[in-house]
C-alpha cells in the first residue's frame, strides 16, 4: 500500500465529516499535527468528538478547534493544566462534554481498536468515579474493569519523516500517541517535515508502517521554502 502525498493540508482533511471521531496525536504540543488542525478548523467539520491526551495548550493546535466550537466532546487523560484556559472555560460553561480516561488505559484502548480486541479488562480505575457504570471482575483477587477500544474516523498524527509509501519515522517524544492512533482509525492522515525516496530509510527504524497510513502532508513551512 502506498499513500498518497497530498499538495496541501487543506486537501488532506477536505472529507472529514461532521460528527467524526477524531483521534489527535500528541503529548501537549509534542507532535501535534498543528498544520492538519488548522485545515480542519478551515475545513469546517463540526460536532466532533476528538480523542487525544491533553485538551489542548495555550490558543494554538488543538485548543484554536475547540475554540472554534466545532467539537462536542473530548476524551483524554489530562485535560487540565495552566494553559488550558479554552477547554477550561468551554467545560465551565457546560459547552463541551469530557471523558476522562487514565493514561496507559486511553493508549490500551486505541491500541486495542487498532489489534481488533473487542474488549479487556485493567486494574486501574477500579473503585473510582472513572470505573461507575463499568462491568467489573475479581481476577486474581484484584478488581478489573471491562474498557472497550476507541476507534477513530480519521487519525491526524505528526511525525518526522516518511517516504513515498508512507513508512513513518518519528522524533524523540513526537512518537508518543502517534503509532497506536495510526493503526486505529479508518483513514489515517500523517504530517510530516520531509519525505524522502522509497528506500531511503532503514526499514529498521520504521514505527509506522506504510499500510497504515493513507495520506502524507509536508509541514507547511517545508512546502513553502520547497516552492521559493
Amino acid at each position: 500500500m502506498t499513500a498518497r502525498l497530498y499538495a496541501s493540508a487543506d486537501e488532506a482533511v477536505a472529507d472529514v465529516e461532521d460528527g467524526s471521531t477524531v483521534l489527535i496525536g500528541g503529548f501537549g504540543m509534542a507532535g501535534m499535527p498543528v498544520d492538519l488542525i488548522d485545515a480542519l478548523i478551515r475545513q469546517g467539520a463540526k460536532d466532533l468528538i476528538v480523542v487525544s491526551n491533553n485538551a489542548g495548550n495555550g490558543d494554538t493546535g488543538l485548543a484554536a478547534l475547540l475554540a472554534k466550537g466545532r467539537v462536542r466532546k473530548v476524551v483524554c487523560s489530562f485535560p487540565r493544566q495552566s494553559d488550558s484556559y479554552v477547554f477550561d472555560e468551554l467545560y465551565r460553561a457546560g459547552r463541551i462534554e469530557l471523558e476522562v480516561v487514565p493514561q496507559g488505559n486511553l493508549a490500551e484502548r486505541i491500541r486495542a481498536a487498532g489489534a481488533g480486541i473487542g474488549a479487556f479488562f485493567c486494574p486501574t480505575g477500579a473503585g473510582t468515579p472513572l470505573a461507575e457504570g463499568k462491568e467489573t471482575r475479581v481476577i486474581d483477587g484484584r478488581i478489573y474493569v471491562l474498557e472497550h477500544p476507541i476507534r477513530g474516523d480519521v487519525a491526524l498524527i505528526g511525525a518526522h519523516r516518511a517516504d513515498r509509501m508512507g513508512n513513518l519515522v518519528y522524533r524523540k517524544t513526537a512518537r508518543n500517541f502517534g503509532p497506536v492512533m495510526a493503526t486505529a482509525a479508518a483513514t489515517v492522515i500523517a504530517q510530516v517535515a520531509e519525505v524522502v525516496d522509497t528506500g531511503r530509510i532503514d526499514p529498521e527504524t520504521v514505527v509506522t508502517p506504510s499500510i497504515y497510513v493513507d495520506r502524507l502532508v509536508r509541514e507547511a513551512h517545508v512546502t513553502q521554502e520547497a516552492s521559493a
